[in-house]
């Protein structure tokens, strides 16, 4: 049988896609990382998919106790009988007969023996899954690079012919990498756990090895929840097309919708763009309510706000959200960037669309996202896959960008205006002694928009769009100059 053809999961959510479809049988494989990445979580799951599927599994440790390896298992709800365990910290009593599960001591234990103890036991058992924790300890016992190879050679070879499918947990105790085993195994996935400045640890996993098999490779995102690891297999836009039509999408103010040239487009993303307080939400929170009132599925995924402050605010411009979110057709999520990955996001966002049909996301805002990354130079790798999938998907995607400051010339933590379809700017202006706002439209791809700057009023009945301002120049800027006349453009709404 061609092991590369006949592949078995390893039971991980998300895993099995990145592996290409899941580990060919009776092969090798490494799982390497430092202490507390989660590899006895990983190797748990493996054997508990295995026990699953009716498999004899069998996992030897050599240097956690079975009481311990329980607890573990015990603290993701899982159980682990069914599933033979060997310690190495009880050889004496499978030496006397009083039990087959149990090894001894490693410092007083010859390599040789211990390899021909874990055959005995393995050729007993026969099991067709197999873990081997950790490799620390054969390597400290070895004494010898050459030795130790020769070792895990060995240890390969048998276990191929009984059919097993085993993975080796390396704590990385060796200096560097050890090519030692990575030239031995079928394949190899690295764990890492990166401390951020502030939150979580940004987990990630690659596969460095596999023969034979494509898989995906670079980092994937990954959590650590009761229940095992999930991975979060990172997103590549042109494996997802769909054929959809390009309709317009009405905001539900007349006044907005004509600045915009009838609207935003599905399949197209787009940038709200200016200061804290200008109106941005707003806009996007209006493009929600009357996708939600056709009956579209709209997912509004907040940052930096609770989901009773959008919802009262957006109550106070009369745009009622609540019977929609009863209904169902609308979800706000309140993302937390310190406990959340980009990965783990647009997973998220990704499901959503493909089980719940969702027509239009809302990311408000981009600031919050950005503080998700672990490193500025990949937020457009990331938001350029996330945004090319759902644009393919025919989503209408609204993405709300916060700038530095109020008036006058302003800087944005990022550039991403260029991976956007349409870029709506609002602004705070200062005229006649009165703070004023305006709205203009810098660019849509999908179709004619105005050209005008227009003034934008927050009022108890609603959102206004006012004439253009034709009295000023240099509105955008936030110190315009006055240009005379009082005509009806200058005036507030």
């Amino acid at each position: 049988m061609n092991p590369i053809t006949n592949k078995i999961s390893i039971g991980v959510p998300g895993l099995d896609d990145v592996l290409g479809g899941g580990l060919p049988r009776n092969c090798l494989y490494l799982i390497e990382g430092n202490p507390g990445v989660g590899k006895t979580t990983l190797a748990m799951q493996f054997l508990l998919e295995g026990k699953r599927r009716d498999e004899s599994c069998l996992y030897v440790t050599l240097s956690e106790t079975k009481l311990e390896l329980e607890a573990v298992a015990s603290s993701h709800g899982w159980n682990l009988d069914g599933i033979s365990i060997i310690e190495l910290s009880a050889i004496e009593r499978a030496i006397g007969g009083k039990g087959p599960t149990t090894l001894f001591q490693s410092a007083e234990v010859e390599l040789t023996q211990l390899t021909k103890l874990l055959m005995d036991e393995i050729e007993r058992g026969k099991p067709a899954r197999m873990v081997l924790d950790s490799l620390s300890e054969m390597r400290m016992l070895s004494q010898s690079p050459l030795r130790y190879r020769r070792e895990v050679l060995r240890l390969k070879q048998r276990l191929a012919e009984l059919g097993c499918t085993v993975l080796l947990l390396d704590d990385r105790a060796a200096e560097g990498s050890d090519v030692q085993v990575h030239s031995i195994v079928h394949g190899a996935l690295s764990l890492n756990a990166a401390p951020l400045n502030y939150g979580i640890f940004r987990r990630s996993l690659a596969v460095t090895k596999l023969r034979g098999v494509r898989y995906r490779e670079g980092n994937h995102d990954y959590a650590i929840e009761k229940g095992g690891l999930q991975v979060f297999a990172r997103l590549v836009a042109s494996e997802h097309h769909t054929a959809f039509r390009k309709t317009a999408a009405a905001s539900g103010n007349a006044q907005l919708d004509a600045l915009l040239g009838e609207g935003l487009h599905y399949g197209t993303s787009n940038l709200i763009i200016g200061p804290a307080g200008s109106g941005k939400s707003t806009l996007a929170t209006m493009f929600a309510h009357a996708a939600a009132g056709r009956g579209e599925r709209v997912n509004y995924y907040i940052f930096d706000e609770t989901t009773a402050t959008l919802c009262e605010r957006a109550d106070a411009m009369h745009i009622g959200l609540a019977p929609h979110l009863q209904s169902g057709v609308l979800k706000i999520e309140q993302v937390d960037p310190a406990v959340i990955s980009p990965g783990e996001l647009a997973f998220r966002i990704r499901s959503d669309v493909e089980r719940e049909k969702v027509r239009v996301v809302v990311l408000d805002s981009l600031n919050g996202y950005i503080t998700a990354m672990p490193h500025e130079e990949f937020l457009h790798l990331h938001l350029h896959e996330l945004l090319t999938y759902l644009n393919q998907q025919g989503v209408m995607t609204m993405m709300v960008l916060a700038q530095h400051g109020l008036i006058g010339p302003m800087g944005t933590p990022i550039d991403v205006s260029y991976l956007a379809d349409s870029v709506v700017i609002t602004r705070f202006f200062e005229a006649l002694g009165n703070i004023r706002k305006a709205i203009s439209i810098i660019k849509k791809r999908s179709g004619p928009h105005e050209a005008a700057v227009r003034e934008l009023n927050m009022t108890s009945r609603g959102v206004v769009v006012g004439p253009p301002l034709t009295d000023f120049q240099g509105v955008l800027t936030g110190v315009p100059s006055y240009l005379g006349g009082e005509r009806g453009g200058s005036r507030a709404g």
